[in-house]
Order: structure tokens, then C-alpha cells, then sequence
């Protein structure tokens, strides 16, 4: 993309609505339509700021896929950690599920700051125009309340500053595209070794994401149905013990022992030091969770790595932890 063209998009921005009031879902909607060539994305920030290098990386990307970008009005809005002010970041949100050009909604980062729009998000709106929203990371709090307050599948893949590596990329086709058709996942090639901490094979529905937003929404209004799921779960930058701490809490919060089967992404940068007294992430994850009587294997391609599968939360799946794969439907 040439950059004064980028910028001057930035610059112009998009005329968008103030946040509406959030109203309950009356009947489960269409699912959203799957994308092709020359549909128009809506590029948001609903969570923390991203510089001007990543979301170019982002519009390159996203229009490298053969799709039209269209930037929220404030992309570029900054309040601290945050992009913009909820006001203005929920507005974003709302205006992309209103547009009727607009087929998709993608999030450019995660950091920070979805779970703040939840008490105000307008699901009836959302509902009333049912869209693929594409994220993961921060982006685990819209995903789930979303999907759980209207019933559309919204999907826990790349952002757009992600790197899109050729896996990456077929994986996003097989769950998005039209045309494409979503198979079994199977851990690429290059990767951590996976392991199975339980084994056995489940189905249900798939509801999960980054584990200290899984944590935090513990209380509210909007944690995700999770009795007979495929809950997914993983992490970065989390030493052990705190991995520990938080698997607790859930364990103290939920009856994860309702659970269909857990789903153990790739727990990035997550090892303990050398020098420190501690178990390591293995040893956690299987203290933590090998005596529930579900099945449990740690390793798919979920998280925070270059090489990641797009996963449709709601969506029905069977998850084999024998072999490491996750295969739409029963």
C-alpha cells in the first residue's frame, strides 16, 4: 500500500454513531454470511492502541487476502493504554455491525480494554446484522459475550497485525471463506511438541480463549456457558505459578468437571526461569487439570504464535486427544 494513501485514510476517517443502549436477543439469528473476493472488512481497535506501522501491516495484510478495508473512525484515537475512550471504541464497534457495506468486522490488536464495553455493547443491533469478528487475545471478552448474548458464531483468530504465515492464512480460509471448507486441525509441522495430559474424544460446543480474560470475566454477566463444551484456553507471559493461580480460580468458579473437554493451545513465554523454585508449565497444566475425567492435550495451534488456527466460537467441534485434532461438528 502506497503510505500517503494510507495515511491520508487515516486521516479522513468514517462518520460513525454514538454507542446505543444493549437490549436482550429475541431469536437466534442467521449465522453471518462467509466472505469472497473484493467483500469490504471493518478494521477496529477495540482494546489497545496500535501504532501506525501496525496498522498498516494490518490493512496490507487483510487486503492482501484479496478484501477491501475500511478504517473505524477512530483507529488512531490513543487515551493511555487504550485506543480512544470506550465511548469512542465501542462506537467503532457499533458502526461496522451497522454498515451494510461492510461484511466483516476485524480486529486490528488485542492488549486491552474489550471487557470494558461489555456492560454497554448493543447485542440487538449486533444481532439484527449478524457478522463474521475476527480476534483473539484481549478480543476473548467480545468473542464470548457476543456469541453468548445473541447467538451469532463469532470466530477467535489472527488480528489483523497478526502475521499471517501461510498456515495461518489457509486455516482463516477453511473457517471464513466461501467456497472453503472447514476440516480437521492438525498441529503444524514446526511447533511444540503437544502432549496429552487426559486422553479421550469429545464434542461440544467451543467456547473459550486467553485464560487471564477467561479469569476475569469470573463474576459477571458474561462468562461463557461452558457445561458439555470444548473449552480452549491459552496464554503468554504467564510464569507457572501463575497459570496456577488462575486454573484455580476457575477450578473454584466453574465446575470445569461439566466440561465436554479441554483444549490446550500454545502457552507462549509461559516457562519458569532456571533459577526460580517452580514446577514447570507441564507439571502445572497436568496438576491443574489431569484429574478431571475429560480429556485434555495442550499444544494445538491457539494462541499467541505465528502459526494459528481460526476456531468458531459456538460452533460445534470433536476434539480428539489422542491424535491432537479439533474436527467441525460431532
Amino acid at each position: 500500500m502506497n503510505r500517503r494513501t494510507f495515511t491520508s485514510r487515516l486521516a479522513a476517517g468514517l462518520a460513525l454513531p454514538l454507542p446505543l443502549s444493549p437490549a436482550p436477543a429475541l431469536r437466534r439469528p442467521d449465522p453471518p454470511a462467509r466472505l469472497r473476493p473484493g467483500d469490504t472488512v471493518g478494521l477496529i481497535t477495540p482494546a489497545s492502541f496500535l501504532d501506525d506501522e501496525g496498522l498498516e501491516r494490518a490493512v496490507t495484510q487483510i487486503e492482501g487476502l484479496g478484501l477491501r478495508v475500511k478504517l473505524g473512525r477512530y483507529v488512531r484515537s490513543e487515551n493511555g493504554f487504550l485506543a480512544g475512550t470506550d465511548a469512542e471504541r465501542l462506537g467503532d464497534l457499533h458502526a461496522m455491525f451497522g454498515d451494510r457495506d461492510v461484511q466483516a468486522v476485524w480486529c486490528a490488536r488485542g492488549g486491552y480494554g474489550s471487557a470494558r464495553l461489555l456492560p454497554d455493547l448493543n447485542y440487538n443491533l449486533i444481532r439484527r446484522n449478524p457478522k463474521i469478528l475476527v480476534g483473539y487475545s484481549d478480543i476473548t471478552a467480545l468473542l464470548n459475550a457476543i456469541t453468548r448474548e445473541t447467538g451469532i458464531i463469532t470466530y477467535h483468530g489472527p488480528v489483523g497485525s497478526s502475521e499471517f504465515t501461510a498456515y495461518t492464512e489457509k486455516h482463516l480460509r477453511m473457517a471464513l471463506w466461501e467456497g472453503e471448507e472447514w476440516s480437521t486441525i492438525h498441529p503444524p509441522e514446526e511447533g511444540p511438541e503437544p502432549y496429552i495430559i487426559r486422553p479421550g474424544r469429545a464434542s461440544g460446543e467451543l467456547w473459550g480463549g486467553n485464560l487471564s480474560l477467561l479469569v476475569a470475566s469470573v463474576g459477571t454477566d458474561f462468562t461463557p456457558p461452558i457445561d458439555d463444551s470444548l473449552l480452549f484456553i491459552e496464554e503468554v507471559g504467564e510464569k507457572p505459578y501463575r497459570i496456577d493461580r488462575m486454573l484455580t480460580q476457575l477450578r473454584q468458579a466453574w465446575k470445569l468437571d461439566k466440561v465436554a473437554g479441554i483444549v490446550l493451545g500454545t502457552f507462549k513465554d509461559c516457562e519458569a526461569d532456571p533459577d526460580d523454585r517452580s514446577l514447570t508449565l507441564r507439571e502445572t497444566l497436568t496438576e491443574r487439570l489431569g484429574d478431571l475425567d475429560v480429556p485434555v492435550a495442550y499444544g494445538l495451534p491457539i494462541g499467541h504464535i505465528k502459526d494459528m488456527c481460526t476456531l468458531p466460537v459456538g460452533g460445534r467441534a470433536t476434539f480428539d486427544a489422542f491424535d491432537f485434532t479439533i474436527t467441525p461438528g460431532e
